[in-house]
């Protein structure tokens, strides 16, 4: 069992609320969006998930106990948006993805976890050997979601992070967001300022405004027939189709 519950999750900066007695539960095996326009607490949400923003009240909790913070295991992981700056590029991706692996596997074992995790995100194993200047955009969010499934997490948290490819390519990282779910079981929270990237993924959706979440429920009830004025606001910016690239970019 991995579900991971927000309570009343309060983030503050000096004066500044950024997230207010937030309340919001992943559930095991489940894909949540969470949607909102920039600056709306979505991104403050996931590094508060992690512990790289500070929870000034409420709590964050994994099958109903505090997150481990520190030693091998790190049940949450988190793929960030930009793929260009999350991979040292002084590491090769084999590198990358072998040093968020928890204990010490000898080089066969950890040569082999490294083929297993490339193949299973559709990139190439031959690439472990290369530097991420060599990888596309598209490529690089792939090593980063290998590199976060390397810890053997309970809950994934993406931010974003088909916000920077290209249309063509979003399609490809989506389809393998789905398929990486349907064969892991994995509970993830997806996160994005673009309903329509929610909806092709995400069974359920929250929507954020102003730090606090306004309306949340089955996707095809938010999208289909939403309460919110704000949420009706994001809908009419939705773009007309999301594409759905299978081909590994």
């Amino acid at each position: 069992m991995s579900v991971l519950s927000f309570r009343d999750v309060r983030v503050r900066y000096g004066s500044h609320t950024v997230l207010k007695d937030v309340s919001l539960e992943i559930g095991d095996g489940e894909v949540v969006g969470l949607v909102g326009e920039s600056g709306s607490g979505k991104s403050t949400m996931a590094r508060a998930a992690v512990g790289l923003a500070p929870v000034t009240g409420g709590e964050i909790l994994l099958d109903g106990r505090p997150i481990p913070r520190r030693g091998p295991v790190r049940p949450v992981q988190m793929v960030f948006q930009d793929p260009y700056s999350s991979l040292d590029p002084r590491m090769t991706v084999g590198e990358s993805v072998a040093e968020a692996m928890p204990g010490r596997p000898g080089k066969q074992a950890r040569r082999a976890e490294i083929t297993r995790l490339l193949t299973l995100v559709h990139l190439d194993p031959s690439r472990a050997d290369d530097l991420p200047g060599r990888l596309s955009g598209g490529q690089r969010q792939r090593v980063a979601l290998a590199r976060a499934l390397a810890a053997r997490p309970e809950v994934i948290i993406a931010d974003e992070i088909t916000s920077s490819l290209d249309v063509s390519v979003q399609g490809a990282v989506l389809n393998l967001v789905r398929d990486m779910q349907r064969e892991l079981g994995l509970s993830m929270l997806f996160i994005s300022h673009n309903l329509a990237v929610v909806r092709y993924v995400a069974g359920r959706v929250a929507v954020m405004y102003g730090g606090e979440i306004v309306e949340q429920g089955p996707a095809a009830q938010v999208l289909g027939a939403p309460r919110h004025e704000y949420t009706r606001h994001l809908l009419a910016a939705v773009p007309g189709t999301i594409p759905t690239v299978k081909e590994p970019t």
